[in-house]
Protein backbone atom coordinates (compact mmCIF):
# COMPACT_ATOMS: atom_id res chain seq x y z
CA UNK A 1 0.00 0.00 0.00
CA UNK A 2 2.92 2.25 0.34
CA UNK A 3 1.74 3.62 3.20
CA UNK A 4 -1.24 5.31 1.59
CA UNK A 5 -3.26 5.10 4.88
CA UNK A 6 -5.14 8.00 3.82
CA UNK A 7 -6.90 6.49 1.63
CA UNK A 8 -7.40 3.48 2.90
CA UNK A 9 -9.11 5.11 6.01
CA UNK A 10 -11.34 6.86 3.03
CA UNK A 11 -12.17 3.50 1.80
CA UNK A 12 -13.28 2.42 5.00
CA UNK A 13 -15.11 5.67 5.50
CA UNK A 14 -17.58 4.88 2.52
CA UNK A 15 -17.77 1.20 3.26
CA UNK A 16 -19.18 1.77 6.97
CA UNK A 17 -21.04 5.75 6.20
CA UNK A 18 -22.55 4.66 2.67
CA UNK A 19 -21.84 1.10 1.93
CA UNK A 20 -23.12 -0.24 5.45
CA UNK A 21 -24.29 3.36 7.45
CA UNK A 22 -23.81 1.31 10.63
CA UNK A 23 -25.79 2.28 13.30
CA UNK A 24 -24.76 2.60 17.03
CA UNK A 25 -25.61 -0.29 18.67
CA UNK A 26 -25.40 -2.63 16.06
CA UNK A 27 -23.71 -6.29 15.72
CA UNK A 28 -21.04 -6.34 12.34
CA UNK A 29 -20.66 -9.43 10.79
CA UNK A 30 -16.99 -8.82 8.65
CA UNK A 31 -16.44 -11.99 5.87
CA UNK A 32 -12.37 -11.28 4.42
CA UNK A 33 -9.80 -13.34 3.76
CA UNK A 34 -6.59 -12.78 5.38
CA UNK A 35 -4.48 -10.92 3.07
CA UNK A 36 -7.19 -8.25 3.62
CA UNK A 37 -6.91 -7.81 7.53
CA UNK A 38 -4.95 -4.19 7.02
CA UNK A 39 -8.37 -3.09 5.11
CA UNK A 40 -10.34 -5.21 7.32
CA UNK A 41 -8.53 -3.26 10.29
CA UNK A 42 -9.24 -0.35 9.34
CA UNK A 43 -13.26 -0.98 8.80
CA UNK A 44 -13.35 -2.25 12.18
CA UNK A 45 -11.85 0.82 14.13
CA UNK A 46 -14.57 3.08 12.53
CA UNK A 47 -17.10 0.32 13.06
CA UNK A 48 -16.24 0.58 16.72
CA UNK A 49 -16.03 4.63 16.46
CA UNK A 50 -19.33 4.92 15.03
CA UNK A 51 -21.19 2.76 18.02
CA UNK A 52 -21.29 -0.54 16.83
CA UNK A 53 -21.89 -3.28 19.73
CA UNK A 54 -19.54 -5.77 18.27
CA UNK A 55 -17.74 -6.85 15.26
CA UNK A 56 -17.14 -10.36 14.07
CA UNK A 57 -14.26 -11.29 11.64
CA UNK A 58 -14.71 -14.19 10.02
CA UNK A 59 -11.18 -14.56 7.80
CA UNK A 60 -11.08 -17.51 5.09
CA UNK A 61 -7.67 -18.97 3.57
CA UNK A 62 -7.93 -19.44 0.25
CA UNK A 63 -5.54 -22.18 0.05
CA UNK A 64 -6.64 -24.22 2.99
CA UNK A 65 -10.01 -23.76 1.00
CA UNK A 66 -8.58 -25.68 -2.47
CA UNK A 67 -7.14 -28.31 -0.22
CA UNK A 68 -10.90 -28.53 0.63
CA UNK A 69 -12.30 -28.92 -2.70
CA UNK A 70 -9.60 -31.10 -4.09
CA UNK A 71 -9.25 -33.32 -1.18
CA UNK A 72 -12.55 -33.47 0.77
CA UNK A 73 -14.85 -36.28 0.12
CA UNK A 74 -18.38 -35.53 -1.11
CA UNK A 75 -20.05 -35.83 1.70
CA UNK A 76 -17.79 -33.41 3.34
CA UNK A 77 -18.45 -30.95 0.04
CA UNK A 78 -21.93 -31.13 0.67
CA UNK A 79 -21.98 -30.35 4.39
CA UNK A 80 -22.18 -26.87 6.33
CA UNK A 81 -22.72 -26.93 9.77
CA UNK A 82 -26.24 -26.26 10.89
CA UNK A 83 -25.02 -24.34 14.25
CA UNK A 84 -23.34 -21.52 11.54
CA UNK A 85 -26.18 -21.25 9.42
CA UNK A 86 -28.28 -20.72 11.96
CA UNK A 87 -25.99 -18.80 14.50
CA UNK A 88 -26.06 -16.34 10.96
CA UNK A 89 -29.82 -16.46 11.09
CA UNK A 90 -29.92 -15.14 14.89
CA UNK A 91 -27.48 -12.46 14.27
CA UNK A 92 -30.24 -11.40 11.09
CA UNK A 93 -32.82 -11.52 13.06
CA UNK A 94 -31.10 -9.32 16.41
CA UNK A 95 -30.43 -6.52 13.35
CA UNK A 96 -26.92 -6.91 12.58
CA UNK A 97 -25.13 -5.90 9.46
CA UNK A 98 -22.86 -7.63 7.04
CA UNK A 99 -19.91 -6.60 5.35
CA UNK A 100 -18.20 -8.99 2.73
CA UNK A 101 -15.09 -8.39 1.60
CA UNK A 102 -14.36 -9.71 -1.92
CA UNK A 103 -10.94 -10.54 -3.24
CA UNK A 104 -10.95 -13.23 -6.11
CA UNK A 105 -8.28 -15.31 -7.48
CA UNK A 106 -9.63 -15.71 -10.71
CA UNK A 107 -7.81 -19.01 -11.42
CA UNK A 108 -7.71 -20.83 -8.16
CA UNK A 109 -10.24 -23.35 -8.94
CA UNK A 110 -9.25 -24.13 -12.42
CA UNK A 111 -7.38 -27.73 -11.72
CA UNK A 112 -10.81 -28.65 -9.51
CA UNK A 113 -13.56 -30.58 -11.49
CA UNK A 114 -16.33 -27.87 -11.48
CA UNK A 115 -19.25 -30.72 -9.95
CA UNK A 116 -17.00 -30.38 -6.96
CA UNK A 117 -17.33 -26.60 -6.77
CA UNK A 118 -21.13 -27.09 -7.48
CA UNK A 119 -21.79 -29.30 -4.42
CA UNK A 120 -20.48 -26.95 -1.76
CA UNK A 121 -21.68 -23.98 -3.43
CA UNK A 122 -25.17 -25.58 -3.83
CA UNK A 123 -25.12 -26.42 0.15
CA UNK A 124 -23.69 -23.52 1.20
CA UNK A 125 -26.72 -21.59 -0.43
CA UNK A 126 -29.06 -24.18 0.67
CA UNK A 127 -27.73 -23.87 4.92
CA UNK A 128 -27.92 -20.44 4.63
CA UNK A 129 -31.59 -19.25 2.73
CA UNK A 130 -32.55 -18.47 5.37
CA UNK A 131 -30.09 -16.01 6.23
CA UNK A 132 -29.20 -15.02 2.67
CA UNK A 133 -33.16 -14.09 2.65
CA UNK A 134 -32.63 -11.23 5.17
CA UNK A 135 -30.05 -9.96 2.15
CA UNK A 136 -31.76 -9.99 -1.19
CA UNK A 137 -34.93 -8.71 0.85
CA UNK A 138 -33.27 -5.81 2.16
CA UNK A 139 -34.57 -6.54 5.87
CA UNK A 140 -30.89 -6.30 7.34
CA UNK A 141 -28.03 -3.33 5.76
CA UNK A 142 -25.18 -5.21 4.60
CA UNK A 143 -22.52 -4.17 1.96
CA UNK A 144 -19.80 -6.07 -0.27
CA UNK A 145 -16.88 -3.99 -0.87
CA UNK A 146 -13.31 -5.56 -3.36
CA UNK A 147 -9.53 -5.73 -2.39
CA UNK A 148 -6.58 -6.39 -4.62
CA UNK A 149 -5.13 -10.15 -4.62
CA UNK A 150 -1.63 -10.63 -5.84
CA UNK A 151 -3.80 -13.23 -8.45
CA UNK A 152 -6.67 -10.43 -9.35
CA UNK A 153 -3.99 -7.85 -9.61
CA UNK A 154 -1.48 -9.63 -11.80
CA UNK A 155 -4.57 -11.06 -14.41
CA UNK A 156 -6.00 -7.06 -14.75
CA UNK A 157 -2.23 -5.98 -15.11
CA UNK A 158 -0.50 -9.15 -16.42
CA UNK A 159 2.56 -7.13 -17.91
CA UNK A 160 3.58 -5.91 -14.69
CA UNK A 161 5.61 -6.91 -11.87
CA UNK A 162 3.10 -8.12 -8.61
CA UNK A 163 4.10 -5.43 -6.52
CA UNK A 164 3.27 -3.32 -9.60
CA UNK A 165 -0.14 -4.81 -10.39
CA UNK A 166 -1.27 -4.51 -6.94
CA UNK A 167 -0.31 -1.35 -6.32
CA UNK A 168 -2.14 -0.19 -9.82
CA UNK A 169 -5.11 -2.17 -9.07
CA UNK A 170 -5.65 0.31 -5.51
CA UNK A 171 -4.99 2.89 -7.60
CA UNK A 172 -8.00 2.07 -9.82
CA UNK A 173 -9.72 0.49 -6.90
CA UNK A 174 -9.62 4.38 -5.49
CA UNK A 175 -10.70 6.04 -8.53
CA UNK A 176 -13.78 3.93 -9.30
CA UNK A 177 -15.18 4.31 -5.85
CA UNK A 178 -14.57 7.90 -5.83
CA UNK A 179 -12.22 7.62 -2.88
CA UNK A 180 -9.60 9.75 -4.42
CA UNK A 181 -12.46 12.68 -3.93
CA UNK A 182 -11.86 15.12 -1.35
CA UNK A 183 -14.96 14.56 0.37
CA UNK A 184 -15.70 10.73 -0.30
CA UNK A 185 -19.04 10.26 1.87
CA UNK A 186 -20.54 13.53 0.56
CA UNK A 187 -19.39 12.50 -3.35
CA UNK A 188 -21.32 9.37 -2.46
CA UNK A 189 -24.56 11.25 -1.65
CA UNK A 190 -24.49 13.41 -4.66
CA UNK A 191 -24.08 10.46 -6.97
CA UNK A 192 -26.76 8.07 -4.96
CA UNK A 193 -29.04 10.99 -5.76
CA UNK A 194 -27.96 10.84 -9.62
CA UNK A 195 -28.88 7.34 -9.79
CA UNK A 196 -32.39 8.36 -8.40
CA UNK A 197 -33.20 10.53 -10.63
CA UNK A 198 -32.93 7.48 -13.58
CA UNK A 199 -35.08 5.30 -11.17
CA UNK A 200 -37.63 7.85 -10.73
CA UNK A 201 -38.06 8.59 -14.93
CA UNK A 202 -38.11 4.76 -14.93
CA UNK A 203 -41.11 4.42 -12.57
CA UNK A 204 -43.12 7.65 -13.42
CA UNK A 205 -43.23 5.89 -17.33
CA UNK A 206 -44.25 2.20 -15.93
CA UNK A 207 -43.09 0.01 -18.88
CA UNK A 208 -44.37 -3.09 -19.26
CA UNK A 209 -41.31 -4.23 -21.48
CA UNK A 210 -38.25 -3.48 -22.63
CA UNK A 211 -36.82 -3.94 -26.29
CA UNK A 212 -32.88 -4.39 -26.24
CA UNK A 213 -30.45 -4.51 -29.43
CA UNK A 214 -26.74 -4.20 -30.17
CA UNK A 215 -24.49 -4.90 -33.22
CA UNK A 216 -23.01 -7.80 -31.93
CA UNK A 217 -26.07 -9.95 -32.21
CA UNK A 218 -27.95 -9.01 -28.81
CA UNK A 219 -31.65 -8.84 -29.88
CA UNK A 220 -34.21 -9.35 -26.92
CA UNK A 221 -37.53 -8.53 -24.92
CA UNK A 222 -37.98 -8.66 -21.02
CA UNK A 223 -41.61 -8.45 -20.03
CA UNK A 224 -41.98 -6.41 -16.54
CA UNK A 225 -44.32 -7.79 -13.39
CA UNK A 226 -47.06 -5.56 -12.55
CA UNK A 227 -45.84 -4.98 -9.17
CA UNK A 228 -42.12 -4.19 -10.64
CA UNK A 229 -40.30 -1.01 -9.56
CA UNK A 230 -36.74 0.20 -10.40
CA UNK A 231 -34.13 0.61 -8.22
CA UNK A 232 -30.61 1.97 -7.55
CA UNK A 233 -28.58 0.47 -4.93
CA UNK A 234 -29.98 2.54 -2.48
CA UNK A 235 -31.71 0.14 0.02
CA UNK A 236 -33.87 0.43 3.59
CA UNK A 237 -33.42 -1.67 5.59
CA UNK A 238 -37.07 -3.09 7.77
CA UNK A 239 -35.34 -1.26 10.54
CA UNK A 240 -35.21 2.07 8.55
CA UNK A 241 -31.10 2.02 7.44
CA UNK A 242 -30.71 3.40 4.07
CA UNK A 243 -27.68 1.83 2.66
CA UNK A 244 -25.71 0.86 -0.72
CA UNK A 245 -24.96 -2.70 -0.98
CA UNK A 246 -22.63 -2.37 -3.79
CA UNK A 247 -19.60 -0.44 -3.49
CA UNK A 248 -18.90 0.66 -6.45
CA UNK A 249 -22.88 0.66 -7.83
CA UNK A 250 -23.65 2.36 -10.86
CA UNK A 251 -26.96 0.43 -12.32
CA UNK A 252 -30.33 1.08 -11.68
CA UNK A 253 -31.95 -2.33 -11.83
CA UNK A 254 -35.62 -4.35 -11.36
CA UNK A 255 -36.97 -8.14 -12.00
CA UNK A 256 -38.63 -9.38 -15.09
CA UNK A 257 -41.40 -11.86 -15.11
CA UNK A 258 -39.74 -15.48 -14.76
CA UNK A 259 -42.08 -16.48 -18.68
CA UNK A 260 -41.29 -13.25 -19.76
CA UNK A 261 -37.85 -13.17 -21.67
CA UNK A 262 -37.06 -14.04 -25.36
CA UNK A 263 -34.31 -13.50 -27.54
CA UNK A 264 -30.38 -13.84 -27.78
CA UNK A 265 -28.54 -12.13 -24.70
CA UNK A 266 -24.56 -12.29 -25.89
CA UNK A 267 -21.83 -11.62 -23.12
CA UNK A 268 -19.65 -8.25 -23.33
CA UNK A 269 -17.21 -9.03 -20.74
CA UNK A 270 -15.68 -12.72 -19.33
CA UNK A 271 -17.38 -13.40 -16.47
CA UNK A 272 -15.49 -14.73 -13.27
CA UNK A 273 -17.47 -17.38 -11.26
CA UNK A 274 -15.80 -19.23 -8.49
CA UNK A 275 -12.39 -19.17 -9.45
CA UNK A 276 -13.46 -19.55 -13.01
CA UNK A 277 -13.87 -18.02 -16.46
CA UNK A 278 -16.61 -18.01 -18.86
CA UNK A 279 -16.18 -15.97 -21.97
CA UNK A 280 -17.24 -15.48 -25.44
CA UNK A 281 -20.69 -16.67 -24.40
CA UNK A 282 -24.75 -16.46 -25.35
CA UNK A 283 -27.80 -16.99 -24.33
CA UNK A 284 -31.17 -17.82 -26.08
CA UNK A 285 -33.97 -17.80 -24.32
CA UNK A 286 -37.56 -18.48 -25.24
CA UNK A 287 -40.59 -18.16 -22.65
CA UNK A 288 -38.37 -17.25 -19.65
CA UNK A 289 -36.04 -20.40 -20.16
CA UNK A 290 -32.19 -20.83 -21.38
CA UNK A 291 -33.25 -23.41 -24.33
CA UNK A 292 -29.66 -23.30 -26.17
CA UNK A 293 -26.58 -21.68 -24.90
CA UNK A 294 -22.71 -21.28 -26.02
CA UNK A 295 -19.32 -20.54 -24.66
CA UNK A 296 -15.83 -19.69 -26.43
CA UNK A 297 -14.28 -20.71 -22.83
CA UNK A 298 -15.88 -22.20 -19.76
CA UNK A 299 -18.53 -24.15 -21.52
CA UNK A 300 -18.99 -26.64 -18.99
CA UNK A 301 -18.81 -23.94 -15.72
CA UNK A 302 -21.90 -22.36 -17.56
CA UNK A 303 -23.99 -25.75 -18.14
CA UNK A 304 -23.32 -26.49 -14.51
CA UNK A 305 -24.48 -22.99 -13.64
CA UNK A 306 -27.35 -23.31 -15.72
CA UNK A 307 -27.96 -27.10 -14.31
CA UNK A 308 -27.98 -25.69 -10.75
CA UNK A 309 -31.58 -26.17 -10.15
CA UNK A 310 -34.63 -24.97 -12.73
CA UNK A 311 -34.71 -21.47 -11.49
CA UNK A 312 -30.91 -21.31 -12.79
CA UNK A 313 -32.35 -21.32 -16.36
CA UNK A 314 -34.47 -17.92 -16.05
CA UNK A 315 -33.66 -14.50 -15.09
CA UNK A 316 -34.34 -12.87 -11.73
CA UNK A 317 -32.91 -9.33 -12.15
CA UNK A 318 -32.15 -6.68 -15.21
CA UNK A 319 -30.08 -3.43 -14.64
CA UNK A 320 -29.47 -0.56 -16.78
CA UNK A 321 -25.55 0.98 -16.27
CA UNK A 322 -24.67 3.74 -18.49
CA UNK A 323 -21.92 3.11 -20.77
CA UNK A 324 -20.33 6.64 -19.71
CA UNK A 325 -19.01 5.09 -16.42
CA UNK A 326 -15.96 4.99 -14.73
CA UNK A 327 -15.44 1.53 -14.31
CA UNK A 328 -16.25 1.56 -18.14
CA UNK A 329 -14.10 4.41 -18.83
CA UNK A 330 -11.28 2.71 -17.21
CA UNK A 331 -11.20 0.51 -19.98
CA UNK A 332 -10.25 -2.47 -18.01
CA UNK A 333 -11.62 -5.84 -17.44
CA UNK A 334 -11.81 -6.24 -13.86
CA UNK A 335 -12.25 -10.43 -14.35
CA UNK A 336 -14.92 -9.41 -10.97
CA UNK A 337 -18.42 -9.39 -11.57
CA UNK A 338 -18.38 -6.31 -8.83
CA UNK A 339 -16.69 -4.72 -11.06
CA UNK A 340 -17.59 -5.20 -14.15
CA UNK A 341 -21.26 -5.49 -13.73
CA UNK A 342 -20.83 -1.66 -13.01
CA UNK A 343 -19.10 -0.96 -16.29
CA UNK A 344 -22.09 -2.85 -18.39
CA UNK A 345 -26.06 -3.29 -18.65
CA UNK A 346 -26.56 -6.47 -17.26
CA UNK A 347 -28.89 -9.15 -16.42
CA UNK A 348 -28.70 -12.13 -13.57
CA UNK A 349 -29.49 -16.09 -13.45
CA UNK A 350 -31.24 -17.44 -11.26
CA UNK A 351 -33.28 -15.73 -7.68
CA UNK A 352 -35.48 -13.11 -8.87
CA UNK A 353 -35.26 -9.73 -6.29
CA UNK A 354 -38.71 -9.40 -3.77
CA UNK A 355 -37.10 -6.17 -3.07
CA UNK A 356 -37.90 -4.65 -6.54
CA UNK A 357 -41.74 -5.81 -6.34
CA UNK A 358 -43.99 -3.50 -4.19
CA UNK A 359 -44.63 -5.27 -1.07
CA UNK A 360 -41.79 -7.94 -2.18
CA UNK A 361 -40.14 -8.54 1.29
CA UNK A 362 -43.33 -9.10 2.88
CA UNK A 363 -44.41 -11.59 0.65
CA UNK A 364 -44.05 -15.78 1.18
CA UNK A 365 -42.70 -17.74 -1.51
CA UNK A 366 -46.23 -18.69 -3.08
CA UNK A 367 -47.09 -14.47 -3.46
CA UNK A 368 -43.47 -14.31 -5.08
CA UNK A 369 -44.34 -16.92 -7.79
CA UNK A 370 -48.06 -15.17 -8.26
CA UNK A 371 -45.90 -11.95 -8.90
CA UNK A 372 -43.90 -14.28 -11.84
CA UNK A 373 -40.86 -13.67 -9.81
CA UNK A 374 -37.66 -16.39 -10.38
CA UNK A 375 -36.61 -18.74 -7.88
CA UNK A 376 -33.31 -20.27 -7.33
CA UNK A 377 -30.19 -21.11 -5.33
CA UNK A 378 -28.21 -18.84 -7.39
CA UNK A 379 -28.41 -15.14 -8.63
CA UNK A 380 -24.91 -14.87 -11.24
CA UNK A 381 -25.07 -11.58 -13.04
CA UNK A 382 -23.33 -11.39 -15.97
CA UNK A 383 -22.43 -8.42 -18.90
CA UNK A 384 -23.78 -7.53 -21.89
CA UNK A 385 -23.96 -4.40 -22.55
CA UNK A 386 -22.19 -2.30 -25.46
CA UNK A 387 -21.51 0.96 -27.12
CA UNK A 388 -24.08 0.82 -29.17
CA UNK A 389 -27.10 -1.13 -27.22
CA UNK A 390 -29.97 0.33 -27.79
CA UNK A 391 -33.13 0.07 -25.29
CA UNK A 392 -36.46 1.40 -25.61
CA UNK A 393 -39.86 1.10 -23.37
CA UNK A 394 -43.20 -0.21 -24.32
CA UNK A 395 -45.43 1.23 -21.45
CA UNK A 396 -49.37 0.09 -21.28
CA UNK A 397 -50.66 1.92 -24.04
CA UNK A 398 -48.44 0.61 -26.54
CA UNK A 399 -46.44 4.14 -26.60
CA UNK A 400 -42.17 3.16 -27.27
CA UNK A 401 -39.91 5.54 -24.91
CA UNK A 402 -36.28 5.54 -25.62
CA UNK A 403 -33.80 4.57 -22.97
CA UNK A 404 -31.13 3.85 -23.78
CA UNK A 405 -29.11 5.70 -27.02
CA UNK A 406 -25.72 4.71 -27.97
CA UNK A 407 -25.09 2.90 -24.31
CA UNK A 408 -25.90 5.76 -22.48
CA UNK A 409 -29.56 6.99 -21.20
CA UNK A 410 -31.62 8.25 -23.86
CA UNK A 411 -33.95 9.78 -21.81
Amino acid sequence: MNNDSKRLEKYAAITVEIGLNLQKGQTLIIDAPIHASEFVQQVVKMAYDKGAKVVMVEYTDEQVLLTKYKKAPEEGLKHYPEWKAKGYEEMAKEGAALLNVFSPNPNLLKDVDPKRVSMVQKAIAEALRTFQSYQISGKMNWCIVAVPSKEWAKQVFPDRSEEESIQLLWEQIFEVTRTNTDHPVQTWKEHVETMNRSVRFLNENNFKKLHYRANNGTSFSVELPNLHKWMCANFKSERGVSYVPNIPTEEVFTVPKREGVNGVIKSSKPLNYNGYLISGFSLTFEEGKVIDFSAEEGYEVLKSILGTDEGAKCLGEIALVPYNSPISNSELVFYNTLYDENASCHVALGNGLPIALEGGPDMNKEELAEQDLNESLIHVDFMFGTADLEIDGETESGEIVSIFRNGNWGF
